[in-house]
């Protein structure tokens, strides 16, 4: 009786032993944004409500090989192109897929439609420590959550407050962050501090790791002044009613810095070290893909 099972599970398996690749993926520019309101992000894949199907809005090839390599942009030495050319890209993902062959397809998927080619080199650089401060971490524990299908969230753009902050969805998980002339906010529900350190890393341009030994998931809310040179994947959001928005790349000065934010609003502290990080040096890459 288990026999049908067993031989369909090899035959995934062997699918994927293959080369791990989307049924079917589309890749376009993106359409002009409008001033002073930007919406950059990903949607879909394995380990989220929607894992069957991928999108990334306004994506750039650097977002796309930082999900693909498991890596953050400061560790990629590539052309320009990299960072300013922007695509809309749409993905079927095989039924059973694990995260890391999500990552292999993106990969792969790079490799076919841009004639990706790169290599590996470690090098020793300066990285942070996330731990907790003096006085302890001021962080709330998050409440478990009904189900793992909670957790839908509205396609499109997300609603806004008063102050021009996206609002999470109910039951939502892991942070998400908005700049708006009122400064930057980082909302987190059900984050772990791994994934706060990730979500760190990239704010911060160094790798950071979770030296906190805090293991529960927490909620939270972090109000501080962007560095907008070293986060240019953040949701820009429009300028509040009556306000203006400023320009690109503009520096806001409406808050604490993120290292003051994050022991004063927390009770955690990044601590400055060296070590090995892995970089990706591009070799070659195409400006425009090939044909869908």
């Amino acid at each position: 009786m288990m026999k049908p099972i067993f031989a369909a599970v090899l035959l995934a398996s062997a699918c994927f032993a293959q080369q791990p690749e989307f049924e079917v993926a589309t890749i376009k520019p993106s359409p002009p944004q409008t001033m002073g309101r930007m919406f950059m992000g990903t949607r879909g894949g394995p380990g989220t409500d929607d894992p069957g199907r991928f999108t990334c809005n306004n994506c750039t090839l650097q977002m796309l090989l930082t999900m693909a390599y498991d890596v953050q942009r400061f560790q990629i030495s590539g052309p320009a192109t990299l960072e300013t050319e922007h695509f809309e890209v749409a993905a079927k993902v095989p039924a059973g897929a694990t995260k890391a062959q999500f990552r292999e397809m993106i990969a792969n998927l790079l490799a076919d439609r841009f004639k990706l080619k790169l290599h590996h080199e470690t090098k020793d650089l300066p990285i942070y420590d996330l731990v907790v401060a003096k006085g302890g971490p001021k962080l709330k524990e998050s409440a478990a959550q009904p189900d793992a299908s909670a957790d839908q969230r509205p396609a499109g753009p997300p609603r806004t407050d008063k102050d021009g902050y996206p609002v999470m969805a109910p039951h939502g998980r892991g942070s998400m962050m908005a700049i708006t002339p009122r400064g930057a906010r980082m909302q987190g529900a059900q984050e772990t501090m791994d994934g706060l350190a990730g979500r760190l890393s990239s704010m911060v341009a160094r790798p950071v790791k979770n030296e906190t030994g805090l293991t529960g998931k927490y909620d939270f809310t972090l109000s501080f002044a962007p560095d907008m040179s070293s986060m240019p994947g953040a949701m820009m959001m429009g300028p509040p009613p009556g306000g203006e928005a400023p320009g690109a790349g503009a520096p806001q000065d409406n808050g604490p810095t993120i290292f003051t934010a994050l022991q004063e609003q927390l009770g955690l502290k990044l601590e400055p070290k060296k070590g090995p990080v892995d970089t990706l040096i591009i070799d070659h890459v195409e400006r425009a893909p090939t044909e869908n």
